[in-house]
C-alpha cells in the first residue's frame, strides 16, 4: 500500500483532503452570485433573521428554517455575502464525503475505494445545480452520517450477534431530524437508518417487539426534537400557526402544483443517461463473487429510499437529484473496486484511480465548460450584481423596492428592504402562488398599493407569471413609475422603474 493512503484516510488528513477536494471542485462556484435562485432566498431569510425578524413570521417559504440558520452563520462570517455561503456549501459537501468514507469502510469496502467513494461524492455535486449552496446540499452531511451510525449498529448485529444501541440510535435519530429541519424529504432516508439499525437484530431474533417499540419509540423522539425546539420557538413568539402551516400543510399544497408523470418520466431519462457512467459502475456490484454484497445491499436500499425522497414532491427539480449521489458513489466505487481486482489484481487501486478520476473529470469539465463560455462573471459581467448596483444608484440605500420575478438575492445584494413576507417570484406573481395558502393578487395589489421606491421585472421571464399579477403590474408602472434602467440577462433585459416623482 502506498504511505499517502494511511495518511489521507488518517482522520485529520481525511478532513483536509475533502476540505480541500472540495474547494478546488467547487472553485467556480465563488463566482456568480446567483447558481440556482432558491439560495438567494435562503440567504434572504438570513439576513432578516440576523436583523432580528424570524424567518416564516418575515420572509416565508414552504420548507423548514433549517437552510436559512445554516446561512446565518455562514453570514456572520467577515465575508462577502456570496463567497460566505458558497464556503458553507464546500464544507456540507466535504463533510458528506468524509461521513460516505466512513459509511464505507464501515461496511466493510477497504480505505482506497472508500476514499474514491467520497471524493465521488463530491465531484457529482457539481452539476444539478449542486455549486449552489440549496436544502440537498445541506442536509446531506447529517444524512450521512447518521447512516454511518445506523450501519455500525446494522453490522454490529449481523458480525457479533449485539443489539442496536439505544445511544446510537438516539444519536443518528438528532442527525435525521436535523437533516428534517432542513428539508422534510429526509425522511425517507431516515426510515432506511432506522431499518438499518433494527433489521439486522430482528432477523436474528435478539430484539423483542417490546424492544423494538422503545427503540421506535427513541427514535421518533429524536428525530422529532429539533422539530419541537423549532415549533416552541414560534409558539413564544405567536406564530405558532405559521410553523404548523409550514411544517405540515404547505407541502402538500405544493404537491398539487405536481408535474404529469410523463414529464417526471422524462426528467428521470435525461438524469439517467446524465449519470450513466456511475450507473454502470454501480451495477458491478452485482458480479458474482460477493466481495461488495454488503456494499451493494445496502446501497441499493438507500438508493431507493432516496429515489422516494426525489419522487415525493412531485417536481422533479434537477437540484432534487443531488440526493442521489452519496449512496450512487458508494456504490459507483464499490463496484469499481470489485470490476478493478479482476482486471488488475496486482494494482487494483490504479484502475478504480482511473475509472473514477475519469468520471469526475468529465463532471467537472462538463459544468465548467459550459459555466465559463456564457455563465455570468465569466466571459461577461454578472448581470445579478449589475442590477444589484442600479438600484443602489436609483434609489437610497435601505428603500422598498418589489423583485416582481428576478433573483431576491438582490435585496441583499442592494441593501434594500422587501415589501412583503412573499418575496419570492414564484410565491406571489408566478404559478406556485397557490403554495402560499393566501390570496396572492390582493397581496400583490397591497404591494403594489404601498408604492415601493423601485419595481424589477425581468422581461425575458416575464411570460412565467400568472396573467392577472402580469397585468397589475403593468398598470401600476405605468400610472405611477418610470424607466429608469436596465440590464441585459441571458433569456432578456431586466428592468427597473423608479416611482415617479409626485410633484
Amino acid at each position: 500500500m502506498s504511505p499517502l493512503v494511511p495518511a489521507l484516510t488518517s482522520p485529520v488528513g481525511l478532513a483536509l483532503s475533502m476540505l480541500a477536494a472540495s474547494l478546488a471542485l467547487r472553485s467556480l462556484s465563488f463566482v456568480p452570485a446567483v447558481i440556482d435562485t432558491d439560495e438567494g432566498l435562503y440567504i434572504l431569510q438570513a439576513r432578516d433573521w440576523l436583523a432580528g425578524t424570524w424567518p416564516l413570521i418575515g420572509v416565508w417559504d414552504m420548507h423548514p428554517i433549517g437552510a436559512p440558520a445554516l446561512v446565518a452563520l455562514a453570514l456572520m462570517l467577515p465575508l462577502p455575502v456570496i463567497f460566505a455561503v458558497r464556503l458553507l456549501g464546500a464544507v456540507a459537501v466535504a463533510v458528506a464525503g468524509t461521513a460516505l468514507f466512513a459509511l464505507a469502510r464501515v461496511l466493510g469496502l477497504p480505505a482506497v475505494p472508500a476514499y474514491a467513494a467520497g471524493l465521488l461524492s463530491i465531484a457529482l455535486t457539481t452539476n444539478f445545480g449542486g455549486l449552489a449552496t440549496n436544502t440537498e446540499v445541506l442536509f446531506s452531511p447529517f444524512v450521512v452520517a447518521a447512516l454511518a451510525l445506523a450501519a455500525r449498529e446494522g453490522v454490529r448485529t449481523l458480525d457479533d450477534l449485539q443489539p442496536p444501541r439505544p445511544v446510537r440510535i438516539a444519536l443518528a435519530g438528532l442527525l435525521v431530524g436535523i437533516a428534517l429541519v432542513i428539508k422534510s424529504v429526509a425522511f425517507f432516508e431516515g426510515c432506511f437508518a432506522f431499518a438499518v439499525m433494527v433489521g439486522p437484530a430482528l432477523t436474528k431474533r435478539l430484539l423483542a417487539p417490546p424492544a423494538l417499540l422503545r427503540h421506535a419509540a427513541l427514535y421518533t423522539a429524536a428525530c422529532g426534537a429539533p422539530t419541537l425546539l423549532v415549533g416552541l420557538a414560534y409558539a413564544a413568539q405567536g406564530a405558532f400557526d405559521i410553523f404548523l402551516d409550514v411544517w405540515f400543510v404547505a407541502p402538500f399544497r405544493y404537491l398539487g402544483a405536481a408535474i404529469t408523470f410523463r414529464d417526471g418520466a422524462w426528467m428521470l431519462v435525461a438524469v439517467t443517461l446524465f449519470l450513466i457512467w456511475p450507473i454502470v459502475l454501480a451495477a458491478a456490484t452485482a458480479l458474482p463473487g460477493g466481495e461488495v454484497r454488503r456494499v451493494a445491499g445496502f446501497g441499493l436500499g438507500w438508493l431507493v429510499a432516496t429515489t422516494l425522497a426525489i419522487a415525493a414532491p412531485g417536481q422533479f427539480f434537477n437540484h432534487y437529484f443531488l440526493i442521489w449521489q452519496p449512496p450512487l458513489s458508494l456504490l459507483a466505487a464499490a463496484g469499481a473496486w470489485a470490476l478493478a481486482r479482476r482486471i488488475l489484481p496486482a494494482r487494483p487501486g490504479l484502475l478504480l484511480a482511473a475509472a473514477l478520476g475519469f468520471i469526475a473529470a468529465d463532471t467537472w469539465t462538463g459544468d465548467a465548460a459550459r459555466r465559463i463560455e456564457t455563465g455570468p462573471g465569466f466571459r461577461r459581467a454578472d448581470p445579478i450584481r449589475l442590477v444589484a448596483q442600479s438600484l443602489r444608484e436609483i434609489v437610497p440605500e435601505g428603500s422598498t423596492v418589489y423583485i416582481a420575478n428576478y433573483h431576491p438575492v438582490v435585496y441583499v445584494l442592494s441593501g434594500m428592504a422587501v415589501p412583503t413576507r412573499f418575496a419570492f417570484p414564484q410565491h406571489l406573481a408566478g404559478w406556485y402562488s397557490g403554495v402560499t395558502g393566501i390570496d396572492a393578487d390582493a397581496e400583490l395589489d397591497r404591494v403594489l398599493a404601498a408604492r415601493p421606491a423601485a419595481i424589477v421585472v425581468d422581461r425575458g421571464w416575464w411570460t412565467a407569471m400568472r396573467p392577472p399579477a402580469r397585468a397589475a403590474i403593468e398598470a401600476t408602472l405605468g400610472r405611477h413609475y418610470e424607466f429608469a434602467a436596465r440590464v441585459l440577462e441571458a433569456n432578456g433585459p431586466v428592468e427597473i422603474y423608479r416611482l415617479r416623482d409626485p410633484r
